[in-house]
Formats: C-alpha cells, sequence, structure tokens
C-alpha cells in the first residue's frame, strides 16, 4: 500500500466522522458550553481550546456563506 494514499491527521479524523445535522451540533455545542462553564469557573481558556474554537468559528462561517 503506498504511504500517500492513507489519509492522516485532521482530513483523517473528518472522513472517518459522520456528519452531524444542524440541529445535533447546536445541542451538542450548548450542551459543552454549559459542562464548559461549570467545570471551569471562570478560569482562562486554555490556547489549544482557543484554536478549536476558531476553527469552529470558521467553519460555521463557510457553512453560513455556502447557503
Amino acid at each position: 500500500m503506498k504511504q500517500d494514499s492513507i489519509p492522516s491527521g485532521e482530513a483523517a479524523r473528518e472522513r472517518a466522522m459522520p456528519a452531524l445535522g444542524a440541529d445535533a451540533q447546536r445541542r451538542l455545542g450548548l450542551k459543552l458550553r454549559s459542562l464548559y462553564e461549570r467545570t471551569i469557573d471562570g478560569l482562562p481558556i486554555p490556547l489549544e481550546q482557543v484554536e478549536l474554537l476558531l476553527r469552529l468559528r470558521h467553519r460555521e462561517r463557510d457553512a453560513q456563506r455556502a447557503r
């Protein structure tokens, strides 16, 4: 098997995971935010989390532009 045919990193995860509908994404996001707010209790957001949130926001913008 050729190595360049094997997906790696984020591309592999995106292909392996099924797409969630808009309602499921919204509910999941609300639940995660509520859990995060209760557990962190006002601590600064780690840079890794900021990067993930920025990527999510970019995807949301791309999805809105595609409509």
